[in-house]
């Protein structure tokens, strides 16, 4: 991280996570290497980033929204997603 961005994130409240990550953070933030991430983003499992000024961006809620579709260990996706069992 670069005393920039590190000087941008400390002045936000220690409760609130920056909406907003460059690869390398995306990355750290689902637990893989930013080359499986790049994989996985090539691929579809993960989200393509916004582009502000030429720079690239992961929004973390997309991240989130990503990484809940991923199926789990037994091959179902969702598989603890309350809302996708829910009765209409």
């Amino acid at each position: 991280m670069t005393a920039s961005r590190a000087t941008r994130l400390a002045s936000l409240p220690a409760s609130l996570a920056p909406r907003g990550l460059s690869r390398d953070e995306a990355a750290a933030y689902i637990g893989i290497s930013p080359t499986k991430f790049a994989q996985l983003v090539d691929d579809g499992r993960m989200p393509k980033p916004k582009v502000i000024d030429g720079r690239r961006i992961w929004d973390r809620l997309m991240l989130d929204s990503f990484f809940a579709a991923l199926p789990d260990s037994d091959g179902c996706a969702n598989h603890n997603d309350v809302w996708s069992r829910a009765a209409l």
